[in-house]
């Protein structure tokens, strides 16, 4: 596993952290860590003894999204309710498996951890490195989405079940890993990686395009690049003013627009997507091409087999032909 240059194992154990981990997870065995954990095998917690069983062998059916938390940690306590959010709405596709670092040294420091935040991915019966930090719930999507095409390419079935005759990847899985599917271990997204905790979004987009420029179709490097640049667009509106000129002047593709970039990157994809369609309803000639564009460049966002795009481009082809 690739190593940031601010790695320490959890070598130092602080005894009263680890009391105090041990006494919660007494007092709530089945749902500890930041925001709770559900009862329905979704979310689940999990310790040195049960990491084999529950995420290890788990993963041969389902891919198993690893979240390494800490009762101090500011950041976890951001992610954590974001992912057991979506693991709830993915309704067994796959589950989330709860790691409380202080109480469970030993398997922190097998699992490398760095910092907390860190989330790893269990899938195929193997480790593939996911993140660090607590990412925005549009980045959660995005790196969920590309989890769930690895899985595909590796057979596993959308409901967990094991992998079947038939399926894409099932008689080749052991080399679709081997290759990385979905490009979740790629050591070229190390300074995009880098960047992106740093805050320097110039620097990640700069990563990325040159991952694609290697690799022109690589569909990690292209959602990535997509996120950055929304993000950082984003980031110079006045969130209040575009909203408020988009309002006053419904006409005004560029408002329009820029109210969707809010939107989706606040994880509102399908009111953006509604915005944008629209917008193309109500105008035609340039100004119905620039917003089809922009609407377009939006989809890039998220995994393009995310439902809210099918159902978005299914929409957008209909106003079109």
């Amino acid at each position: 596993m690739t190593q940031s240059r601010d790695f320490s194992l959890y070598g130092a154990v602080d005894l009263g952290a680890r009391r105090a981990a041990a006494q919660r997870s007494q007092q709530a065995p089945s749902g500890g860590g930041p925001g709770g954990g559900s009862q329905d095998g979704q979310v689940i917690d999990v310790t040195d003894a049960t990491f084999e069983a529950e995420v290890i062998q788990r993963s041969a059916a389902v891919p198993v999204i690893i979240d390494l938390w800490a009762e101090w940690c500011g950041p976890c306590k951001q992610l954590s309710p974001i992912l057991e959010k979506l693991a709830g709405e993915a309704n067994g596709a796959w589950v989330l498996a709860k790691v409380d670092v202080d109480a469970n040294p030993q398997l922190s420091a097998a699992l490398q951890v760095q910092s907390i935040p860190m989330v790893l991915v269990a899938i195929g019966g193997q480790l593939a490195p996911g993140f660090m930090g607590a990412l925005p719930e549009p980045q959660l999507r995005q790196f969920i989405g590309q989890v769930m095409q690895a899985a595909e390419r590796l057979g596993l079935s959308p409901g967990g079940g094991p992998p079947g005759a038939g399926q894409p990847g099932a008689e080749a899985g052991e080399d679709a890993m081997a290759d990385d599917p979905g490009g979740l271990a790629d050591p070229a997204f190390a300074d995009a990686q880098r960047a992106m905790e740093s805050g320097d979004l110039d620097g990640a987009a700069d990563a990325f395009r040159r991952v694609l420029a290697d690799t022109p179709d690589h569909p990690a490097a292209k959602l990535g690049l997509a996120q950055v640049e929304l993000i950082s667009r984003v980031n110079g509106y006045d969130h209040a003013q575009v909203r408020r000129a988009a309002a006053e002047s419904p006409g005004d593709i560029d408002a329009q627009s820029r109210v969707a970039d809010i939107d989706l990157a606040e994880g509102k994809a399908e009111d953006a997507f509604d915005r944008m369609l629209g917008v193309i309803r109500r105008t035609s000639g340039d100004d119905r091409n620039r917003a089809r564009v922009h609407l377009i460049s939006l989809f890039d966002v998220l995994p393009p087999r995310d439902p809210r795009v099918t159902k978005a481009r299914a929409t957008l082809s209909s106003l079109l032909f």
